[in-house]
């Protein structure tokens, strides 16, 4: 059986064919998606900068053991690795805020009460169009008056709180 499971995957091969590359497809696509799922619902599931990494440099170590004949398994553990490093990376932030700070960045305030802050705009390289963008797609306001506070989110997203209409 290891022979034969040998040979359908290629451990030993020069190269590999396209029977090969198609039963490691397979099977490293099975890997990785139970990697995700034991990974935590935030790995790959936000956009902080922290998790983009994380997600291209997973994708970049699991194509390797689909398209590498050299390495299947040890390609296949350093893919776990990385799964686990963001998870523990992950719970070192979610207990200190000092880290989390230093692993995703921190959120800017550029609009309070009505008034831009171009200093935060300037330090974030927000420009007054994508302001203005953000403003109408999360707070529905067409105005930067109408604007109790918008801030630039760790995710790198826009929030917007209105003022109260009333």
């Amino acid at each position: 059986m290891t022979v034969f499971l040998s040979d359908a995957l290629g451990l030993d091969a020069a190269s590999l064919g396209v029977v090969q590359m198609a039963l490691r497809t397979v099977i490293v696509y099975v890997i990785a998606l139970a990697f995700v799922r034991i990974g935590d619902k935030r790995f790959l599931g936000r956009s902080t900068a922290f998790d983009v990494v994380v997600g291209i440099m997973f994708g970049s170590i699991m194509s390797r053991a689909i398209t590498t004949a050299e390495g299947f398994l040890p390609i296949i553990v350093a893919g776990g690795v990385l799964v686990a490093l963001h998870f523990t990376v992950a719970l070192i932030t979610y207990r200190s805020d000092h880290s989390g700070t230093l692993v995703k960045g921190q959120e800017r305030t550029l609009v309070r009460d009505g008034e831009i802050d171009w200093a935060a705009m300037g330090t974030a390289h927000v420009t007054r169009r994508d302001l203005d963008g953000a403003l109408r797609s999360q707070g529905h306001v067409e105005d930067v008056r109408d604007v109790r506070l918008a801030t630039l989110e760790r995710s790198g997203e826009i929030s917007v709180i209105p003022r109260d209409r009333s």
